[in-house]
């Protein structure tokens, strides 16, 4: 039965005739609902930028972000947390549980997303000063609910992402993130407007972290190593872009490296050999632009 009281349950008095329409008319009528969605998630930016200082504290002091969701929910966590260690060079410090597990990714569970107690059990990683991030287009997945309160519980900072700003639940957390994406073409299809909203605010919250924690230099993904001829290759140039040097001098520093960009990158503007721009580096856990400061005022 549709729950109209949340708001990505309603019927779209826009798409009522959506099933008459010839091809070209579906196309261009999702796209319109589709183009609401970035003026939706700009309106909840300092929401996002709370939460991202909120993860900054916790990673400098030792701790993980964890994210909690089933449905489409849980499968754009997981698909956030993973891409940051290829991208960012982060391993194990952003992480994701999924209502049901990996199973629960290429197709439903039957039940999980009711389950509280599930939550609960799947938030027994989460420590003091960790940050828990609930993403629940409803807003009051019972699953999300149960980890979220349990994360509460052993002292980690709480966050809800959802599409329902109204939610009782966004009360419980420190930050709410509350987009009003409104009903959906196809009415409780939540994987649409709603998953798309999630997704750039996790693209958002993710990437400004990263940008925060030091993994980038500038625009360029430093923090990628070499682990193919290919992916040298495409370092040597991000190194050329940073540094200005040749790609000579550059493939030399990243070999000197052990194919590691953020140490190259540090040894070249900082004119120190690669081992001294490790030691650096592991000072400032990780960050480039603070272990050039660091070298420059020695």
């Amino acid at each position: 039965m549709i729950d109209c009281e949340l708001p990505t349950e309603g019927r779209n008095p826009r798409t009522l005739d959506v099933d008459t329409l010839p091809t070209m008319e579906v196309l261009r009528l999702i796209n319109s609902e589709d183009a609401t969605v970035p003026r939706v998630v700009g309106s909840v930016l300092p929401e996002v930028a709370r939460l991202v200082d909120l993860a900054v504290e916790s990673l400098r002091a030792g701790g993980r972000v964890h994210y909690f969701g089933a449905g489409t929910s849980g499968r754009l966590a997981v698909l956030d947390a993973a891409e940051l260690p290829p991208t960012f060079g982060i391993w194990g410090r952003v992480v994701a549980h999924n209502a049901g597990g990996p199973g629960a990714l290429s197709q439903a569970v039957s039940g999980v997303e009711d389950d509280v107690e599930l939550g609960r059990r799947d938030a027994r990683d989460v420590r003091p000063g960790d940050v828990a991030v609930g993403v629940a287009a409803s807003g009051r997945t019972p699953y999300v609910v149960g980890a979220l309160r349990a994360a509460a519980a052993v002292g980690a900072r709480t966050a809800l992402i959802s599409c329902n700003p109204h939610t009782p639940y966004g009360d419980e957390v420190e930050v709410h993130i509350g987009l009003a994406t409104g009903p959906e073409v196809i009415s409780g299809s939540t994987r649409m407007k709603a998953g798309t909203a999630t997704k750039l605010v996790l693209n958002s919250f993710s990437t400004t972290l990263m940008i925060r924690m030091g993994r980038t230099y500038s625009n360029l993904m430093v923090s990628v190593n070499a682990l193919n001829s290919k992916l040298r290759a495409r370092l040597v140039r991000i190194l050329t872009e940073a540094t200005g040097m040749d790609a000579r001098t550059c493939e030399n520093a990243l070999a000197e490296a052990g194919g590691n960009t953020r140490v190259a990158l540090v040894s070249l503007l900082g004119e120190v050999p690669a081992a001294r721009a490790t030691m650096v580096l592991e000072e400032t856990d990780g960050g480039v632009r603070e272990a050039l400061q660091r070298l420059r005022s020695a």
